[in-house]
């Protein structure tokens, strides 16, 4: 027999043996303990509720304004304190009164249902297999790019046919797309990167982690930015950061500059400096100071007091 009929078989049984113990085939409520109507105790209860509450709050704000101890009740307080309880306990309970109704219909079946052997829910059930969404493998040259030389995969990165941030998950080894990246960021630069170690690295470990699209590693991982055009020029950025999502921000931003045309920079001044910084309440005040900084005839006066 299969599940659906031993279910069925169980809710026959069931039916026989309350028509047996109830003739009149009334069905046993939890509220039938009850000695008002459902409604109105409810609407009684509610007003306990909220009318103690008003009651105690009203009483323990009289006593913060005399400082006289909360603990300390007379005997209205303690009843207002059993009815809120006792509110408070039946309305919860109200909540669950389904719970409690199901407990007791439930009592009086447990016997003769305790003689059923149910088999497991599969028995007679087919499993159905799970269905996992594969993404659609990338391609190149009509194969996988996993398939193709390391050298065609670089010479796609710089051609934009392949998205260099895809190259871990669309080849499955971190190590070959830093590889790869790497010789595909000495094509578009001209540059070798043999002074930047790739081998002796654990690129797994890095993955969605703390740098994206790297190159090789220093004491800590090297991801590559760009290319960024400034002034007419394109630049790849390296940047060693173990900061999440840093270069791939950086990236939309080289991007974004890129795509607007690229940006302009210009250099007014190159130096360091070192000073003291003062702080006053208005501006009135901090450009008092300016115009009198830019006085030479204070410049060596200023001098003698800061070096204090």
């Amino acid at each position: 027999m299969d599940v659906a009929g031993l279910r069925k078989s169980k809710m026959v049984l069931k039916g026989e043996v309350k028509r047996k113990n109830d003739p009149g085939n009334s069905k046993l409520l939890a509220s039938d303990a009850l000695l008002l109507p459902l409604g109105l105790t409810n609407k009684f209860f509610f007003l306990v509720f909220f009318a103690s509450s008003y009651f105690l709050m009203k009483r323990w704000r009289e006593k913060m304004g005399t400082s006289t101890p909360l603990h300390v009740v007379n005997f209205e307080e303690l009843v207002a304190i059993v009815a809120h309880l006792s509110s408070f306990i039946y309305l919860l309970g109200f909540f669950g009164i389904d719970y409690v109704q199901n407990f007791i219909s439930g009592n009086d079946d447990f016997v003769e249902e305790a003689d059923i052997n149910i088999p497991p829910a599969t028995c007679g059930i087919e499993d159905k297999e799970e269905i996992i969404v594969k993404k659609p493998e990338v391609q190149l040259k009509g194969i996988n790019l996993g398939d193709n030389d390391d050298a065609d995969i670089a010479a796609a990165v710089c051609n934009g046919t392949v998205a260099s941030y895809s190259l871990e998950s669309s080849l499955g080894d971190c190590k070959r797309a830093a590889s790869v990246r790497r010789s595909a960021l000495e094509i578009m630069t001209g540059r070798s990167l043999d002074g930047l170690p790739l081998e002796g690295f654990d690129y797994q470990s890095i993955l969605g982690q703390c740098c994206e699209m790297p190159v090789g590693y220093v004491q800590i991982p090297v991801g590559v930015a760009g290319p960024l055009l400034v002034n007419g020029l394109e630049y790849m950025v390296p940047m060693a950061t173990t900061e999440g999502c840093l270069v791939a921000s950086t990236n939309r931003g080289c991007k974004a500059i890129l795509m607007s045309g690229g940006a302009t920079s210009i250099l007014l001044r190159d130096g360091m400096t070192r000073a003291p910084v003062v702080r006053f309440q208005s501006a009135k005040r901090a450009a008092e100071l300016k115009f009198y900084i830019e006085d030479p005839a204070n410049s060596d006066n200023l001098c003698d007091i800061f070096n204090r």
